[in-house]
């Protein structure tokens, strides 16, 4: 056979993106809830502690901050615990707007719609879909996946799957875009491309690493072809 048939590239017909710390920066109102629940708890809670839960899900997160702090929560404990941090999100992000978007995104957008690739979240939020509309940016998704539709949280790949499953495109012909360890392992786990935004020593299984959305092109994704 052909030697260039059988290195022929994959063609990009989607980019997945997640949504804290990639399009928006929810980190901060994450860190105020969970600080506030882990002051009731006597659980010491730092933001650097609040890193460690970037792309993990509530229940999860609600664990670990359990295990720091030695205790054992009922599973009734566990939902009381969840809604009482979900409702102190929900009331810090209220007053969200597209200001709060980072730059960079909507020109990003703009130039995926140019090429004709279609854009999908997978995020491990509950809220996405509330942030999304409070940041004007909802109607610029072909589908939202989030921790609403799936079982299990990242690295898993699960919502990485399902949004690709959503856009109608295989995983294959993806590229996912996230900030955490956690969701990088779940794009590789997905079989997509990787791409980082951060720091490259943290996001050592990224393709590409960029410091901020910003600095992401339409380049930089072709070349991942």
């Amino acid at each position: 056979m052909n030697e260039r048939m059988t290195k022929q590239p994959k063609a990009i017909q989607a980019i997945i993106f997640d949504l804290d710390g990639v399009l928006t920066d929810t980190a901060w109102y994450h860190y105020r809830a969970w600080k506030a629940l882990a002051d009731e708890l006597a659980v010491p809670f730092t933001e650097q502690d609040n890193e460690q839960l970037k792309g993990v899900d509530r229940l999860n997160s609600l664990r670990w901050i359990a295990q720091k702090g030695g205790l054992a929560l009922s599973t009734a404990e566990e939902a009381r615990l969840m809604a009482q941090k979900n409702a102190h999100y929900l009331e810090l992000i209220q007053h969200m707007s597209p200001a709060d978007l980072y730059p960079g995104v909507q020109p990003l957008f703009a130039a995926i719609k140019a090429k004709g690739w279609k854009i999908g979240l997978a995020s491990a939020s509950k809220n996405a879909a509330f942030v999304l509309d409070r940041l004007g940016i909802a109607g610029d998704f072909n589908y939202v996946a989030d921790a609403n539709q799936v079982q299990n949280s990242k690295p898993d790949p699960e919502v990485f799957l399902l949004a690709a499953s959503g856009l109608g495109v295989a995983p294959a012909h993806c590229i996912g875009v996230e900030d955490a360890v956690a969701g990088i392992e779940a794009i590789c786990a997905a079989g997509m491309r990787p791409v980082g935004i951060g720091e490259p020593a943290r996001l050592v299984q990224a393709s590409l690493v960029v410091p901020q959305i910003a600095a992401l092109s339409i380049a930089q994704l072709q070349a991942l072809a």
